[in-house]
């Protein structure tokens, strides 16, 4: 960077956020290599540690330093990396909005290249394993890859980023004021959630070396794992919505066939007559779809009634069925050469189309959308 450009940014107003969870040990190198970079380049900063009520002495080591730019707030309700950072976006003071990781893994000397990009135009920066020039720790084993690897490809149908799982980002205050009030993050990355519901369209990635943590033990977890699949179904139910639903009602109502299928084999090789043996299948069928529908594809309309849902549900489930049968019936009299798979074919989607219509809009009708 030349002597120029680091001229333009001395004075720039930045509000660093770290969360923090028994991060005691790498806390004095960490806020000594940003102080460094605050102090060499005159920036106006202030460093916001997010602690999730560590009880490590995280609270004392901030106060014996005594530092205005340091503040420390100490959560104790709805605990976790991405709420501690929302929380912490929200405290911010100053017109540049940056995280980083308290584990060392992200280098605070990378901040000023942030800035540089920022001040270039960009709506939000990233910095990057995955881009020419960035690297991870040599250590690093195929588990740890492919798993960052498999989150990242996951997260393309939202952003073309190659490290939308990095933790070190930057965006400016008036790119996250208009979306702040949309963000519902879980989980342990907040990157991918800024970047979709704060809309930004010029996100750029700048190149770092990526080191293992150097104390304590890594936060990622199975449960962190899972609960980043939530937090990509709850994007794709934000960025598409009615074809979000329409994909999980679908995908629910293959699941059904699998349970028809199952339960029917059960029955029979317990004696069952065939044709109770289908009749119950069906039916067993029918209220998986009903409690995985209810569950997922309308989860916002879970706590109404569930008898009354029920109910309404067996009912646009039937009517469904009559158009799959007049519609395939239909298909056949006006194409008398159509093979009557492909007027079946014809008839499932309109059954399908029909009866996600009346759960989508009626059965379980979403009240106060968001």
């Amino acid at each position: 960077m030349t002597h120029e450009e680091l001229a333009h940014l001395r004075g720039t107003s930045v509000s660093l956020i770290v969360p923090t969870y028994q991060e005691v040990a790498n806390l004095p190198i960490l806020i000594e290599r940003i102080d460094q970079v605050r102090c060499q380049h005159q920036l106006e900063m202030e460093l916001l540690i997010m602690d999730d009520d560590s009880n490590d002495g995280t609270e004392q080591y901030i106060a014996q330093l005594n530092q205005p730019w340091i503040k420390l707030v100490i959560r104790k309700e709805n605990r976790g990396l991405s709420p501690a950072v929302v929380d912490g976006l929200n405290l911010a003071q100053h017109d540049i909005l940056m995280v980083m990781d308290a584990d060392l893994s992200h280098p605070p000397e990378k901040i000023l290249e942030m800035l540089k990009t920022l001040r270039e135009g960009a709506e939000f920066v990233v910095g990057s394993r995955y881009v020419k020039g960035g690297s991870t720790e040599t250590g690093w084993g195929l588990f740890r890859w492919l798993n960052s690897k498999i989150a990242t490809l996951l997260a393309y149908p939202f952003t073309s980023v190659k490290d939308p799982m990095s933790g070190f980002i930057a965006l400016p205050r008036s790119i996250f004021e208009r979306g702040k009030w949309k963000l519902n993050p879980i989980g342990y990355k907040i990157g991918l959630e800024l970047i979709v519901k704060c809309d930004c369209q010029d996100v750029r990635e700048i190149p770092l070396h990526f080191k293992d943590r150097m104390h304590g033990q890594s936060k990622l977890s199975l449960k962190m794992q899972l609960q980043y699949i939530q937090h990509l179904r709850r994007l794709f139910i934000y960025r598409y919505d009615t074809w979000a639903h329409l994909a999980q009602f679908v995908v629910v109502g293959l699941s059904g066939v699998f349970v028809n299928l199952l339960a029917l084999t059960i029955l029979l090789w317990l004696n069952i007559s065939v044709k109770l043996a289908v009749a119950i299948a069906i039916a067993v069928s029918m209220v998986s779809n009903f409690g995985l529908n209810r569950r997922f594809t309308f989860s916002y309309a879970r706590y109404e009634s569930i008898v009354k849902q029920f109910f309404g549900f067996c009912g646009a489930s039937s009517i469904g069925a009559v158009v799959n049968y007049f519609t395939t019936l239909l298909m056949l009299a006006s194409f008398p050469s159509l093979y009557p798979q492909v007027a079946a074919l014809v008839g499932v989607l309109a059954g399908t189309g029909f009866n996600f219509s009346l759960n989508r809009y009626l059965i379980f009708k979403k009240d106060n959308p968001v």
